[in-house]
């Protein structure tokens, strides 16, 4: 069958996938040729495979062949050619499922920056998939543990039976025409939902047992329904990239949780499939399966680090193949690395292959698997020169000429461990944002800190840090939670971390996480503080979802999932991690709650702008965009501003204000927020407006008697302590 024949027109026939190859027997004598340097990798063209590997300092590279299962070395050949730095052969015969790896020579000279080690097996950069998992032991070092000279010793045992191996594929798969990528959701009605592939699904219990946790529990119908019916218009899944348990982790019976420890950039990660053979044609129909619900996927990617460490770390691949190419060394120390992400090694984006080998990836994913969108792990990284964060980075210029790259949803977490690594509001148009200003102001504002003058600037979309250069409200990704820190319900129920289970005494997790017990330290049975918790959730999802720019929300955060105050839970593969769905039941008003916020944004226009609000009066429209309201029902003053007791005020949204680059009257809805972030009951005054005839109550984060009801302009409201409101304009 012709490859023509499997596709179909367009490439989008039929429900059924092609599997990605048959485990496949090595050939007892091959027919090796020159083959290409190009495309790296190992790619199968229907006759064979050809191998190409980038590295500018080797003398030789080693292909060496094992069994399906990877056990025993079968062959071992000497890739042949060389050209422009990359090493190639092509082994006519070879199919798909063949598991490789690479031993490669040259010079042992860690004090120059070289840790060539051919008794090392190395995983290729570019494989598509990949099969066993490490066995820590101390062959898979390229040193001596324990030498006197450490890493400047040697050692010569064979790491082949320790590590995992790669795997050549064939990534045809059958795409449904109902499931190809559609148009993306416009930024400004995007509302991504965070999530962790194995723990959403690991207490299912509408997903089959032998799937939950993985990429074909996600896809589950009953489980992609439910994030739908929460308005979601596109989850970001933690890393599925393959990465590897940090030895410390494992001797302690932990493991890698969340996944920033990569050591694969194409590779989906085995253990998260139900069938490992064929995960990426898993991970494709989890794809379709969000595509067909019009749910976006976003993927949180780590191109910051690997997890070979410092020059004490491992050798499984990148090190072995080219340390000093592919990281970023001490110029006059070599021998060690710099560590702007504080995991040991940071990747070195200045070099053009490795620049091309993230690129790479990134259009892999895209194209090969249909994903919507990338979210950056240290984003910061990945700008960063020599000379340090730069927005003329080859990195940032390489993507954003990127036709392919360009058009797919990009997000930045902007900062990392380096010096200037803290650069929010710093990225070039294109880009947006974790706001961890959103996060902090709006912890602060319910808990009886942040000002309301500093509340209103992020309920803004923050164009104090993004209105430049033509960026635009969503260039801010809004959170109060995220997978690093509280959940929603420990944020209102924890003053401290509690991270006794991670086994670092305390010192691991933030201790800055303007949180608040309201009275009692973890769960209770006391009525009124939990009462009290609920109205705090549902304060800070309401200004969440009610915000200018983009909002993102955690998973489990809707029906209280809680990790036991535990705000740093990378290495707990357990329940304190998973997503517990009895809570789903006992819990379905806050759910329920989220549904009605959601559908709010989704249905007015004003709450999701385009244009970022200024507050300026239009005089040949004869309106504001926003106007700020004191609780006397006047609009606030330069005085009023100045007031630090101040606690509750409106937010006036006008319809009728321009809505886009055309000087042309809005026809939205005009709607009034209030916030009371008192600890007191307040009264606020409706205001007086141009056309208004009454306000029409919304939505509050009360157990509300307004319902249905209209209110004068002038008309006195009484606000319950801590609450929000929304109402509408008659």
């Amino acid at each position: 069958m012709s490859e023509t024949d499997l596709l179909g027109q367009n490439g989008t026939v039929g429900p059924d996938v092609v599997p990605q190859g048959q485990p496949a027997e090595t050939p007892k004598s091959v027919d090796l040729r020159e083959g290409s340097p190009y495309p790296r990798g190992a790619t199968w063209d229907g006759l064979g495979v050809n191998f190409a590997l980038f590295s500018a300092h080797a003398t030789k590279v080693e292909l060496c062949l094992f069994d399906e299962a990877g056990k025993e070395e079968r062959q071992r050949i000497e890739l042949p050619e060389y050209t422009d730095e990359i090493w190639h052969g092509y082994l006519r015969g070879l199919r798909p499922g063949a598991v490789y790896g690479f031993r490669v020579n040259g010079p042992y000279e860690p004090e120059k920056g070289h840790r060539f080690n051919p008794n090392k097996l190395l995983l290729d950069p570019y494989a598509r998939s990949h099969v066993g998992s490490l066995r820590w032991d101390d062959a898979c070092f390229g040193y001596t543990v324990g030498a006197e000279q450490a890493d400047l010793s040697f050692d010569e045992r064979d790491s082949a039976p320790f590590v995992p191996k790669s795997v050549v594929v064939d990534p045809v798969f059958r795409w449904r025409s109902s499931t190809t990528r559609r148009r993306a959701a416009p930024w400004n009605q995007t509302i991504i939902y965070e999530l962790h592939v194995r723990g959403f699904t690991k207490l299912h219990p509408a997903v089959p047992r032998k799937k939950r946790g993985t990429f074909a529990g996600l896809g589950h119908k009953t489980v992609v329904e439910y994030i739908k019916s929460l308005g979601v218009t596109a989850v970001e899944l933690m890393p599925v990239y393959t990465f590897i348990d940090e030895r410390h982790l494992v001797e302690k019976g932990l493991t890698n949780y969340w996944g920033y420890n990569t050591i694969g950039f194409f590779a989906p990660e085995p253990r998260y499939a139900a069938d490992p053979q064929n995960d990426l044609r898993e991970f494709k129909e989890m794809i379709s399966r969000f595509h067909d619900a019009g749910i976006e996927v976003i993927l949180d990617v780590v191109y910051n680090h690997t997890a070979e460490g410092n020059e004490l770390g491992p050798t499984l691949c990148f090190k072995g193949i080219d340390n000093a190419s592919y990281y970023r060394l001490i110029p006059d120390k070599p021998r060690y690395y710099i560590n702007d992400t504080g995991t040991g090694n940071t990747l070195n984006l200045s070099h053009p292959r490795v620049i091309q080998l993230v690129a790479d990836s990134l259009r892999y994913w895209q194209d090969e698997t249909q994903v919507d969108g990338f979210r950056f792990d240290l984003g910061t990284i990945l700008a960063r020169e020599p000379n340090g964060f730069d927005q003329q980075s080859g990195f940032l210029k390489v993507i954003c000429q990127d036709p392919d790259l360009e058009s797919v949803k990009r997000i930045a977490e902007p900062w990392d461990c380096g010096p200037g690594g803290y650069q929010v509001g710093e990225f070039p148009p294109g880009w947006s944002e974790w706001n961890d200003k959103f996060r902090d102001t709006v912890r602060d504002f319910w808990n009886g800190g942040s000002s309301v003058a500093e509340l209103v600037k992020r309920l803004c979309a923050s164009a104090d840090l993004y209105n430049r250069q033509g960026r635009k409200p969503w260039a801010s990704v809004n959170f109060v939670t995220a997978h690093d820190g509280f959940t929603l319900y420990d944020l209102v129920s924890y003053n401290e971390k509690h991270n006794e289970a991670n086994a670092e005494n305390g010192r691991d997790g933030t201790p800055n996480n303007h949180s608040s017990n309201h009275g009692i330290e973890g769960p209770t049975e006391d009525a009124a503080i939990n009462r009290l918790r609920e109205r705090q959730i549902r304060n800070i999802l309401a200004t969440l979802l009610l915000a200018q720019g983009l909002p993102m929300t955690l998973a489990g955060d809707e029906f209280h999932r809680t990790q036991r105050g535990n705000n740093n839970a990378y290495n707990q593969d357990n329940a304190i991690s998973w997503v517990n769905w009895k809570l789903a039941e006992q819990y379905k008003p806050t759910i329920d709650f989220v549904r009605t916020l959601s559908s709010l944004r989704h249905k007015y226009a004003v709450l999701r702008r385009s244009r970022f609000l200024t507050g300026v009066r239009d005089e040949a429209l004869g309106v504001k965009d926003v106007t700020w309201i004191h609780p006397s029902g006047v609009e606030m003053t330069e005085e009023m501003w100045k007031d630090n007791q101040l606690r509750c005020f409106g937010m006036l949204l006008d319809g009728r204000a321009q809505p886009t680059g055309l000087h042309e009257r809005g026809s939205e809805a005009t709607l009034l927020l209030v916030f009371n972030g008192s600890a007191e009951v307040g009264k606020f005054v409706m205001p007086e407006v141009v056309e208004a005839t009454g306000w029409r109550w919304m939505l509050d984060t009360t157990e509300s008697a307004q319902m249905d009801r209209t209110f004068q302009p002038g008309e006195v409201v009484e606000l319950i302590d801590r609450s929000v409101s929304l109402y509408s304009m008659n």
